[in-house]
């Protein structure tokens, strides 16, 4: 299991961060070149997550399309939440999203981020040799996009999405 850790500076406040952590529509704002969609298998698939939503994305990666299933199992609004997969292509994978007011009026988003290969001899391997690197750079991706949106005035369009679910 690779363990993955980021922190970001947003001059934003702590609850529109931790809102658009949240936010599907952010999510895929920040994989567009994956191809990524949140599909309409079961679950949300549009609005904010809270806790015990799952979603289904769908991207291709590693030259492959593939569904991997989230659900929220943990939530601390506004400063922590946290979602596991429940179906997917690795052994498993957990995500915790920590967020701390700074007294500038910023906000200090930490993401810790936990994921095993699926296959458990030569998994190490891959982890060590492709994972860490490729799951590194999609985080960065992401957090650019969170960090971009949530200091920009384009922010509340994200928040006034109406919640979709299956």
């Amino acid at each position: 299991m690779i363990h993955l850790q980021q922190t970001t500076l947003l001059r934003a406040p702590v609850g529109r961060c931790f809102d658009l952590a949240r936010s599907v529509e952010v999510h895929l704002a920040g994989n567009t070149h994956w191809g990524e969609s949140a599909v309409a298998c079961q679950g949300v698939t549009a609005g904010l997550l809270t806790l015990g939503d799952q979603v289904t994305w769908r991207a291709r990666h590693f030259g492959a399309w593939q569904n991997l299933t989230s659900e929220i199992t943990s939530m601390h609004a506004p400063y922590f939440f946290q979602d596991k997969m429940i179906h997917g292509p690795f052994r498993s994978m957990e995500h915790d999203h920590y967020f701390r007011a700074l007294p500038s009026g910023e906000t200090e988003m930490k993401d810790v981020f936990r994921v095993a290969a699926p296959i458990p001899i030569l998994g190490r391997v891959a982890e060590l040799a492709v994972l860490a690197k490729y799951m590194n750079e999609l985080l960065r991706e992401r957090n650019a996009a969170i960090k971009s949106i949530a200091e920009s005035t384009d922010w509340p369009a994200y928040l006034a999405i109406e919640r979709s679910a299956k």
